[in-house]
This record gives structure tokens, C-alpha cells and sequence, in this order.
């Protein structure tokens, strides 16, 4: 049994997590922390970590986190004192949060994913290897993403996370375009254009589409609820509960 305590259990993830959570078995959710009131739940819901700590009758294995990236400073800061487990699934984050985060998997292990879905990172997977022989034949690589109108962060981190994964194939040769307004010169062979789309109740669709002489390949991943985000993170902590200090992400999850 895996003891999770869900960060921004109010939150629409959040309340997916903990709805999914009952359903599971393996899982046990023991506490709660919103600041902001909503939902009810089986468990406990304190307004921050510090209440939590000091007030929780059991203590979580690992925190299945899905807040802010204003709330993941004093998340951090608690992992590392506590050297509680952590999956971090707030996106968004700064380049100095991305630091802190890195720092604090050097005392528990913290899990972080731009995208929780199994069916998302498999896809990453495939696009590396399609990228080497696709890019090497002179295809241009452009990215389209789509959430829904309340989506705060743009584009969005899973865009940025595949883009990633096609440039680490080539050693970042590639650089990021966001934004082609105002710009009236030829395509670079070696840029990626990411493309960000806001409208009504998307959950989340990612285009990445390989554009060569007289063909066009995509590589398209569609997610219809927000089920599969919470699926994945709870996979992610029960294989995070037993695992020492250290950075990890989902295809570690995947090849467990």
C-alpha cells in the first residue's frame, strides 16, 4: 500500500487524483493541501504543508503534486526537510525552480514529468527515433499545441518536453521559434516552431508534424480526459515509494 497525499487536492486535477486514487487498490490517500476551499473528501485537507505536518494523524509515502509553480517552493522546501518522495506535475516552473528541483532529488527522489500520460511518453520515445532518420532527410520539425482557455502557461511544457527530446538526438543543434509574427525571412533548417492553441475545454492535443518534399508525417497525441494525467501519476508513486534520492521521470515508470 502507498500512502499519497495529493498537493492541490482541490484543484480539477487534483480532484481527478483523489477520485482515481479511491478506485486503486494499491493506494492509500491520507491527507490533503489546498489553501483554496472545494471538494469533498475522505481524507483530511489542511491550507498548507506546515499544517499538515504538524497536524496529520499518518504521514504520506510520497506527495502527488498537481498545485501552482507558486506553490512549489515551499513544496520543495518541504520534500527536502522531510525527505519525503515527491511527483512533481505542476508545469510551468522557472528556470531557478528547475535548479531547486534538481538540488532537492539530491536528498529524496523526486519524479517530474512535462506530461503524465503513459501513451504521451511512449510517443516520446518513438518521435527520437523517427526524428534521426526524418531530419537527417532534410523534413522540418514544427510543434502545435491545444488546452483549453483557463491553461495559464504557454506553450505549454509538454511542447517544450518533445521538442527536447527530438533536439537531445542532435545535441541541441536546434533552437525554439514561438513566434513567426513580424518576421519575413526564409525558415531556418534548424529551428523547431512551436505553436500554442487556446480555446474551450481541451485537455490536451500535441502535433508534431515532420514537413518534407511533397509529404508530411504527424506524430499526434490526443488526451480526451484528464484521466490519463492522474492514471500516470499514480503510477508514478507507486514506483517512486521504494526508489533512494534521485532525479526520475516517466520512462522510468514505463521500463520498471
Amino acid at each position: 500500500m502507498v500512502k499519497i497525499l495529493i498537493h492541490g487536492c482541490n484543484g480539477h486535477m487534483g480532484q481527478v487524483v483523489s477520485r482515481l486514487a479511491m478506485e486503486d487498490g494499491q493506494i492509500q490517500t491520507v491527507a490533503g493541501v489546498d489553501p483554496f476551499p472545494g471538494g469533498e473528501h475522505s481524507y483530511p485537507v489542511f491550507q498548507s504543508l506546515k499544517d499538515y505536518q504538524q497536524g496529520a494523524e499518518e504521514k504520506a509515502d510520497v506527495i502527488v503534486d498537481f498545485s501552482s509553480a507558486k506553490a512549489v517552493d515551499e513544496l520543495l522546501s518541504f520534500c527536502e526537510e522531510t525527505k519525503t518522495a515527491c511527483v512533481l506535475c505542476t508545469t510551468g516552473l522557472s528556470e531557478e525552480q528547475l535548479a531547486r528541483v534538481k538540488e532537492v532529488s539530491g536528498k529524496t527522489a523526486v519524479l517530474k514529468s512535462a506530461n503524465m500520460s503513459l501513451g504521451f511518453n511512449l510517443l516520446q520515445n518513438l518521435l527520437k527515433k523517427a526524428a534521426v532518420v526524418l531530419a537527417e532527410a532534410g523534413f522540418d520539425i514544427e510543434i502545435v499545441e491545444k488546452h483549453h482557455n483557463r491553461k495559464l502557461d504557454a506553450p505549454s511544457g509538454t511542447a517544450i518536453a518533445l521538442a527536447d527530446s527530438i533536439n537531445e538526438e542532435f545535441d541541441g543543434a536546434y533552437h525554439y521559434i514561438y513566434d513567426r509574427s513580424g518576421r519575413r525571412q526564409k525558415r531556418d533548417e534548424k529551428e523547431i516552431g512551436i505553436s500554442a492553441v487556446r480555446g474551450g475545454t481541451i485537455v490536451g492535443d500535441h502535433d508534431v508534424i515532420f514537413a518534407g518534399e511533397d509529404e508530411v508525417i504527424t506524430f499526434s497525441h490526443r488526451a480526451y480526459s484528464r484521466n490519463v494525467f492522474a492514471k500516470g501519476a499514480l503510477q508514478a508513486a507507486k514506483f517512486l515509494k521504494d526508489q533512494p534520492a534521485g532525479m526520475y521521470d516517466m520512462s522510468d515508470v514505463i521500463g520498471s
